[in-house]
């Protein structure tokens, strides 16, 4: 008595050790996931998560009837996804599942079967009487299927001392000595005591009770679950494989304690067999649809040709942000017009056909779908961003300005993302601080970069806003606050070719000469490749009267970005200014020839020409330029300079 007393004790103290240590590592748990959730809530603005419509039709649905339905039916579709899953997608938003909007819809049945399926289940795993785990099915404990109870011996209940069904009692009453006798040593029998040490000490080798094993499977697959039933909170998406992982080695164990009772239950040969072979074949199957879902992981072009069956609005979509990705530009495009065909006011899907279209020069196309994306999703600040450059470009500044200043008021409320639609907000006002310096308005401009400082996210790189609003300081002839702001774009993006152009300006006026020298050096040091670095090198050259020097960097320039009208019109203005006018008329021609229509262009290839002693082809630039531009007194002054050396020499009679 007092052994067993000292046994139970000694389980009690063990017991309450592994209970004590369960809630610490469930308390260290749950620890953890409140760090994590509270990290993922800081990293998204201390806002929870806004979802479109899109993601979760049913929960933006206004029908409770219909947001019900639809819910009791999602876990009977991912249960199914479990049993057979022949139809498997990365994505199941938008009406890749249809709302269950009505109690005649049949999809309702399933949802009744699963529930009851899974009721039956509960029941079985919880309603039926206790087994206790010491029942070995290799000692057919469980094959007549009759529950086990301790032993009674004169009416009272006997003490279970091992895991292999011996049962004693004080007085051992009714005990067989060839079932229950201590083990024999040296033909002598051990005492009562030491035979209970002895087996008490053996190893536990039998296998949980099937009621105890199907408890553990349903729990496996419902817990970790239950976040993705939107029953405490909508989440962002239908159907996800994802969440189904864990709740399938639940599945699985169900799977197989079910094969393991029948196997049990199941007397003839045969009929076993037939399970053991039904249990490999299960396997087979359920791995060669692995071994073919992996291949259309390989890569997300496959991925997302793999689920246009089930979602071909956000399969099409994705696909055509791969072709793109690829350079295949037509393919892309087509991709993306298939999405919108099967959902027109997908605002994202909008918005990248109209980039993809800006990127070909089809800016007329690209604007038209910008303000469609715009109208399907007003706080769409990228689209704005785009439209306002595009406008800008175009010379409609007006426009433009609208634009930004439109983008620029968008409330930062319901964001799909918060950090991308800050970083647009912020690019629209650097964009508007840009265009009014361009036009002369730098107090203005100052006010709208300190407005894009005080928005820009913390990811926002700031080395071209510092930079702006250092020229636009440089042009108040506030060269302090200029300094300061160039230093500040140099701190933020050490490699900022611009600033340091720009601060290379500021040192040259200054009368640091050889620091400014440095830094332009030092631009083309980082890219050898811009011509616009051996231009501002060349103008600081030019002003230093190094005049052979600015123009070997001019036309160094004029190669490298021969596209660029601005580089090639300088490059020939310096090479002019270093009389060597042959070089100087091939790029004005150059010049001429990238913007046809451009006045200016015109009339200082005409000068070139005149210089150069071509006076008809001059005569022809000047009229052309003054056909565009009238009242130009300086064509005006040259080509009547012209006329008098052309009637000198007999290539014209008379000056109008």
């Amino acid at each position: 008595m007092r052994v067993s007393a000292s046994r139970w004790i000694i389980r009690l103290h063990a017991e309450r050790r592994r209970n004590l240590q369960l809630l610490v590592s469930v308390f260290l748990l749950a620890a953890w996931g409140v760090v994590l959730l509270a990290f993922r809530l800081y990293w998204m603005g201390n806002k929870p998560p806004n979802f479109s419509n899109s993601d979760n039709p049913a929960a933006d649905s206004p029908s409770l009837l219909t947001r019900a339905l639809t819910f009791l039916y999602l876990p009977a579709v991912n249960a199914w996804l479990l049993l057979c899953p022949d139809t498997l997608s990365f994505d199941w938003s938008m009406d890749a599942l249809p709302l269950v909007r009505s109690l005649a819809d049949w999809r309702n049945v399933h949802s009744a079967a699963f529930y009851a399926t899974l009721l039956v289940l509960s029941w079985v795993g919880l309603g039926l009487p206790f087994r206790p785990s010491a029942a070995s099915p290799a000692r057919g404990k469980e094959s007549n299927g009759k529950a086990h109870h301790p032993a009674v011996t004169n009416g009272k209940l006997a003490a279970t001392t091992n895991g292999n069904g011996y049962h004693g009692s004080d007085q051992d009453h009714g005990s067989s000595e060839s079932e229950h006798s201590p083990s024999m040593e040296n033909g002598t029998k051990k005492p009562a005591a030491q035979a209970a040490a002895v087996t008490a000490a053996a190893p536990r080798t039998s296998l949980p009770t099937t009621e105890n094993v199907l408890v553990f499977s349903l729990g496996l697959m419902a817990v970790p679950f239950l976040p993705a039933t939107n029953l405490f909170f909508y989440v962002g998406f239908v159907v996800a494989e994802r969440v189904l992982y864990i709740p399938s080695m639940g599945f699985c164990l169900l799977v197989a304690v079910g094969m393991r009772a029948l196997y049990i239950r199941l007397r003839r040969r045969s009929s076993k067999s037939l399970v053991l072979y039904g249990g490999a074949a299960l396997v087979v199957l359920f791995g060669i649809k692995t071994v073919l879902r992996n291949q259309d992981w390989q890569n997300e072009e496959m991925l997302y040709r793999s689920g246009i069956t089930v979602n071909p609005a956000k399969a099409w979509g994705n696909l055509g942000n791969v072709l793109k990705n690829q350079g295949k530009m037509a393919e892309a495009e087509r991709a993306y017009r298939n999405a919108l065909y099967y959902r027109r006011n997908m605002a994202d899907m909008l918005y990248n056909l109209g980039l993809l279209l800006q990127e070909n020069n089809k800016f007329s196309e690209a604007l038209h779908y910008y303000k469609l994306a715009i109208g399907s999703r007003p706080t769409l600040a990228s689209a704005y961003l785009n439209t306002g450059i595009i406008l800008m470009n175009q010379g409609r500044a007006d426009e433009a300005k609208r634009t930004f200043l439109t983008c620029a008021d968008i409330p930062d409320e319901n964001l799909k993302d918060p950090h991308a639609h800050k970083s647009s907000v912020t690019s629209c006002l650097y964009n508007l601080g840009k265009l009014l310096h361009e036009q002369g308005n730098q107090e203005e401009a100052l006010s709208v970069f300190k407005e894009a400082i005080q928005k820009m996210p913390k990811q926002f790189a700031p080395q071209s806003l510092y930079n702006m609003m250092g020229e636009a300081y440089m042009r108040l002839n506030k060269l302090a606050e200029a300094e300061h702001w160039y230093r500040e774009s140099l701190r933020a993006k050490p490699d900022h070719i611009p600033a340091h152009l720009t601060y290379g300006k500021l040192l040259a006026m200054t009368g640091q000469k050889a620091e400014a020298e440095r830094y332009f050096l030092k631009a083309i040091q980082l890219d050898p490749t811009k011509g616009n670095c051996y231009m501002h090198y060349g103008q600081f050259l030019l002003e230093e009267s190094r005049l052979l020097e600015a123009a070997g960097m001019a036309e160094k320039a004029a190669r490298l970005d021969s596209g660029e009208f601005d580089v090639v019109f300088s490059a020939a203005h310096m090479l002019r200014q270093a009389s060597l006018n042959d070089a100087a008329e091939k790029y004005y021609g150059q010049a001429a020839s990238l913007r046809p229509n451009y006045p200016a262009a015109l009339m200082n290839l005409g000068a070139i020409l005149h210089l150069n002693g071509k006076l008809q082809e001059a005569e022809a630039n000047y009229l052309r330029a003054l056909e565009l531009k009238p009242d130009d007194s300086i064509t005006q002054s040259n080509l009547r300079k012209l006329w008098n050396i052309m009637e000198k020499q007999g290539l014209r009679t008379m000056a109008p």
